[in-house]
């Protein structure tokens, strides 16, 4: 997964991706159909009615996560999206990097096998990267993960691996998928179905109170009408000094989800998203906020969809400049007066003409003479 900045969130995603099917896309080849791979689709489709449309990519449950000590992965958010899917966490030795050195192999097969023949790719250090990279096409953030996403599916998964060797067979070398294949046979397949609520159990939880007026947010109001029995009353959780559970998606302000007494979820949106009607997350909101730091909500909004819709036209190109440079050096000046002093021009006479009667004289320009021009002293 590509993110500007790792939080608690994204390694509860890639947890849940896990467990769940890689749907087929609009415009992703036929080909790289699960239905069209060597893993055992009818099998799995007997267990699992996901697996129907979806991609060449295996659907894990993983029984441990072994991970750094990085605060992502210490964190409360991940640590609760770990227990609520029987997963067991097992942190590495701390300072050694070869308890889990196929992990860093692999970001580096990523770099030189994809990464590299991105557009715009920066490389791993300043003697490797390219000129004016900036000045080239570049993709975005969604774009590039969609391409890395067809790149797994196509490429990375039928990649024959030397780590992937079955002891029967050592002279040969297995894809990822075929190794799935194999060991699926042993192991099984236990499907785990993710709804709504389940996604929103693993999103990061804050502990706030339900006013009058709603729940206030990093500066942002949510409210809902199922809010009303709620306003101004203990959750009864003692420990969190009978604040209400919120659950919110760093990556989507648009609403929260505070859970009720009865355990079920209550969706408040946002009081101020008709204003700011494209999706963004805390990243857009926090950059609009320091530059406004006695804003108000509204103003801080109304930054935000400024920013975005900048973004989408993207920086000016060198035509866009030359354009507007030829504009500013052509744009009309204002007549200056006629005085004592000084004789108007044919030309101001003529604007000024224009402006009173609404006609001018039209005053054609002299043939240019390049050999009097050469001769000409200035």
């Amino acid at each position: 997964m590509l993110r500007p900045a790792t939080k608690a969130i994204d390694a509860s995603v890639l947890l849940a991706r896990t467990v769940t099917p890689e749907p087929m896309r609009p415009g992703w080849a036929e080909a790289l159909a699960m239905s069209r791979s060597v893993l055992p689709h009818q099998r799995l489709l007997a267990l699992d009615e996901r697996l129907a449309h979806a991609a060449a990519r295996p659907v894990i449950v993983p029984d441990t996560v072994v991970c750094d000590h990085g605060k992502v992965f210490m964190s409360r958010a991940f640590r609760a999206s770990c227990r609520f899917l029987g997963v067991s966490l097992q942190p590495a030795h701390e300072a050694t990097p070869t308890d889990k050195g196929h992990i860093e192999r692999t970001l580096g097969s990523v770099a030189s096998l994809f990464a590299q023949f991105v557009a715009g790719y920066a490389g791993s250090t300043a003697d490797r990267r390219g000129r004016h990279l900036a000045d080239g096409p570049l993709w975005s953030l969604p774009e590039l993960q969609d391409l890395l996403d067809e790149w797994i599916v196509a490429a990375w998964q039928n990649r024959p691996h030397d780590g992937l060797r079955d002891p029967l067979s050592p002279g040969r070398m297995f894809t990822p998928n075929e190794k799935y294949t194999a060991l699926v046979e042993a192991a099984g397949h236990v499907p785990v179905t993710l709804t709504g609520d389940d996604y929103v159990e693993l999103l990061p939880a804050r502990w706030h109170a339900v006013n009058a007026y709603g729940i206030r947010l990093n500066h942002r109001t949510y409210d809902a009408e199922a809010l009303g029995p709620l306003r101004r009353q203990p959750s009864g959780v003692k420990a969190k000094k009978d604040l209400w559970e919120i659950h919110h998606d760093p990556y989507d302000v648009s609403r929260i989800w505070v859970r009720d007494p009865d355990g079920g979820w209550i969706t408040a949106f946002w009081t101020q998203l008709h204003r700011a009607p494209t999706p963004f997350g805390e990243l857009a909101w926090n950059h609009a906020r320091a530059g406004l730091a006695a804003g108000t909500e509204r103003e801080i909004a109304d930054a935000v969809t400024s920013l975005l819709e900048r973004a989408h036209r993207g920086p000016a190109t060198s035509r866009d400049r030359a354009v507007a440079a030829r504009t500013r050096a052509a744009r009309p000046h204002a007549p200056t007066p006629a005085t004592d002093d000084h004789r108007a021009s044919p030309a101001e006479t003529a604007v000024n003409a224009d402006e009173t009667t609404g006609t001018a004289q039209v005053i054609p320009l002299p043939d240019f003479d390049p050999f009097a021009e050469a001769n000409q002293r200035w």
